[in-house]
């Protein structure tokens, strides 16, 4: 029983010399490719950087959904970039993936009574899918730096609601400052 690698054109090959049989994988293949690794890798930090900060504060969106969204339209994103040249159209994908993702971001927005809750979890939901995005699409630093700038206004805000008596009001007041209305 023997195998043996080898090149032939721009295609990996692998030959089972046992069975005659030969199994070519493509080296465009997304999977082979050090820069899809790169995006996945890169996705998943910015994803996770962001779920942290969320399950930090207790929300239900944490670490593992924020990589997840942030990977899996990473990926859908670098799919639609590969159709460029043929009869898709990369655009259609960056925009089905807005619109699937403001349905899952809905699916976070409770309503009780006169209060509505999950809005900046709906918000950084949809935000995860555009970091994923142009990661998808083969940026580095602005994924980022976005993350950098989102993670650094939430707490500086957070900062602000805490010394500004008018900003902590209704759901935004501290556990300690009674709720308005």
């Amino acid at each position: 029983y023997e195998i043996s690698l080898g090149l032939v054109g721009s295609e990996m090959c692998i030959r089972d010399r046992s069975f005659g049989a030969m199994v070519t994988l493509l080296m465009n293949d997304p999977a082979f490719t050090l820069e899809f690794w790169r995006q996945i890798g890169l996705a998943a930090v910015c994803g996770a950087a962001i779920g942290l900060e969320r399950q930090l504060r207790g929300k239900a969106m944490g670490v593992r959904t924020g990589l997840l969204i942030c990977v899996a339209t990473s990926m859908f994103a670098s799919m639609g970039a590969a159709v460029v040249g043929t009869q898709g159209d990369p655009t259609r994908m960056i925009g089905q993936i807005a619109v699937g993702i403001g349905f899952l971001g809905g699916g976070a927005i409770i309503n009780q009574g006169t209060t509505v809750h999950g809005l900046t979890s709906a918000a950084i939901i949809w935000l995860l899918a555009a970091i994923g995005s142009m990661v998808g699409l083969g940026l580095t630093w602005t994924p980022l730096l976005v993350t950098m700038a989102l993670l650094l206004v939430i707490f500086a805000l957070d900062q602000l609601e805490l010394r500004i008596p008018w900003l902590s009001r209704g759901d935004h007041a501290p556990p300690d400052r009674p709720k308005d209305g």
